[in-house]
């Protein structure tokens, strides 16, 4: 029997695809390649850059007119529509890991966030999104 709802554990092993629209998917491959993200050639080409998080997680970095071409829509009104965060292996790699971004043409989104158990950093890609890189004691999580 097929059945379309997924078991416990096929739920906890779902595949995230985050689709964000940019006006230069070029200069999008070049910043997420020098911050150290693998680029998924499969799903990428001159209107799409698939990049690779982790084995279940990609964000596909789309050509404007191709991004709106999915859903029927035209671009949304200006603002932040949503904030990214990415974890961090220590605050050493949040610190390292924004400021290459910095470094490569990203904007600071805020100062860095020291909250005891947890550390914190943003930046703006050169398209303006927010992605946020934290880290978090493992001792803190219980």
């Amino acid at each position: 029997m097929i059945t379309t709802q997924p078991t416990p554990q096929q739920a906890n092993e779902r595949m995230l695809f985050v689709n964000l629209p940019v006006a230069d998917p070029a200069a999008t491959r070049a910043f997420w390649s020098e911050l150290g993200f693998t680029v998924n050639e499969a799903f990428s080409d001159d209107r799409a850059v698939s990049v690779q998080l982790n084995a279940l997680t990609s964000v596909m970095f789309l050509e404007h007119a191709y991004f709106h071409s999915f859903h029927g829509t035209t671009a949304p009104a200006s603002g932040t529509g949503a904030l990214y965060c990415l974890s961090a292996g220590s605050a050493d790699d949040v610190r390292a890991l924004v400021e290459r971004a910095l470094a490569l043409g990203g904007s600071p989104a805020g100062e860095p966030q020291d909250d005891g158990p947890m550390f914190g950093w943003s930046f703006r890609d050169p398209e303006g999104q927010i992605w946020e890189v934290m880290w978090m004691d493992p001792a803190a999580l219980g």
